[in-house]
């Protein structure tokens, strides 16, 4: 598989990385296993997971695996901390809960340090300059060796990019930002992605396939039984995209796939892939299966005209200030 760069760092990674938000709760240790000998098989080497998937079990699930299934010396393991499991989804990013999330993470994990940190939430309520003394407290003590955010809003990521870059050699550059995107949410093309762009921060999609649904699997209505549409705690997740407009998404990702003799997947895996500043799209699959068709991806290129059609599309409505006030 392709290797890229993180952002403007020397942090090299495979251009697909494998998601955990399911290990330890639908995805037990057998398949799990199976998906890390597959990824690793393929080339993977960026595992993304954090401190509150399955509340701690994802992690745990993944330092078991670590030199039993797979090297770890060959993964490029990235965790978050940041957000707090109760009812509020609230978010903490003082110093005392960050680092105590990282020691945590760490002995869930089995390992003495993680190769990506993220910031998993900006937290309205903790002074970012504490955030970010804490993101450098913990490179420097050798348990993190880069640096990144999620969902973090434009000026948030503008914000606290600059404020790194303020100090050189002193600081911490922020290597990447994790965010949702793919044709049926390109929200991060108004202001997220052109500030990556700019600061040298390297996107990594999360939900990369819309949530399950551009794979065509809930096309005409249908909801399969062992998908997350039909999973409780998981329907309300994917029932945002179950939409009049996403399915004219969806019917031009079939069309395209049809026109090239792949899949719904493969086509909307390979479109954000090969978007301007992401380094790596990461996948969730449910089975090793799913997961080699996914891989699969790494043999196609989309043809620009496929590119332009699904543009088209699925473009957001960007007015002002996104465009020349000339234009509107």
């Amino acid at each position: 598989m392709e290797q890229r760069h993180v952002g403007r760092t020397g942090l090299r990674v495979s251009r697909i990385g494998l998601g955990t938000l399911t290990w330890g709760r639908d995805t037990d240790e057998q398949e799990a296993g199976e998906q890390l000998r597959v990824f690793h098989e393929a080339g993977g080497t960026l595992v993304d997971t954090a401190d509150v998937y399955a509340g701690g079990a994802a992690e745990y699930l993944l330092g078991r695996l670590l030199d039993t299934v797979v090297p770890r010396r060959d993964l490029v393991l990235a965790t978050k901390a940041g957000s707090v499991l109760d009812p509020g989804h609230r978010a903490d990013a003082s110093r005392g809960h960050l680092l105590a999330a990282l020691d945590a993470s760490l002995a869930r994990l089995g390992t003495d340090h993680v190769d990506l940190w993220q910031l998993h939430a900006y937290d309205p309520g903790t002074p970012l300059e504490e955030t970010l003394q804490a993101v450098d407290t913990a490179v420097a003590s050798g348990r993190v060796r880069y640096a990144g955010v999620s969902n973090f809003c434009g000026w948030q990521l503008a914000k606290a990019a600059t404020w790194q870059l303020a100090a050189p050699g002193t600081r911490t550059r922020l290597a990447s930002t994790q965010m949702e995107y793919s044709l049926l949410q390109r929200g991060i093309e108004r202001e997220v992605l052109p500030a990556a762009l700019d600061l040298g921060v390297g996107v990594l999609p999360s939900s990369p396939l819309g949530r399950g649904v551009l794979t065509g699997k809930y096309r005409r209505g249908a909801t399969p039984a062992d998908s997350r549409g039909a999973s409780a705690h998981l329907a309300p997740f994917v029932a945002p995209y179950l939409t009049e407009p996403a399915r004219r998404v969806v019917d031009a990702v079939a069309t395209a796939a049809d026109g090239l003799a792949t899949t719904p997947l493969q086509i909307a895996l390979a479109w954000v892939r090969d978007r301007p500043g992401v380094t790596a799209p990461i996948v969730g699959a449910r089975t090793a299966r799913q997961l080699r068709a996914a891989l699969s991806v790494e043999a196609l290129t989309l043809p620009d005209e496929i590119c332009q059609a699904l543009d088209d599309v699925s473009a957001p409505v960007h007015r002002y200030p996104d465009q020349d006030w000339s234009e509107l």
